[in-house]
């Protein structure tokens, strides 16, 4: 599967929720791990998987760890991670919390 280039927010994101040094790391396991491989997501778009990428940053915490664990939930079944990050009922949840990230 060919990778999927992160949007402008999810980068933001990145900034903000984990160290300078684990930028590039975090990148490419969303790049590689979170985009077109996710199941039913194989023509997505960088902004069609803003809420999925947005769903596991925000249940990683800051710990690529934790990041790894959500990314592999989400190759099993994307919408788990989409409930476990409070993104599932409403479309725009995942912005209305990163604007709330970006403030903080």
């Amino acid at each position: 599967m060919p990778e999927v280039a992160l949007t402008a927010n999810t980068l933001r994101l990145i900034e903000r929720i984990f160290p300078s040094e684990l930028h590039a790391s975090v990148v490419a396991l969303l790049e590689a791990g979170c985009g077109a491989g996710l199941p039913f997501m194989g023509e997505a778009t960088p902004e069609g998987l803003e809420r999925v990428r947005f769903a596991v940053l925000k249940l990683s915490k800051g710990s690529t760890t934790q990041l790894a664990r959500e990314v592999a939930l989400a190759n099993i079944d994307w919408r788990d991670v989409l409930v476990a990050a409070e993104f599932a009922t409403d479309v725009h949840a995942h912005r209305l919390w990163l604007r709330e990230r970006l403030r903080a």
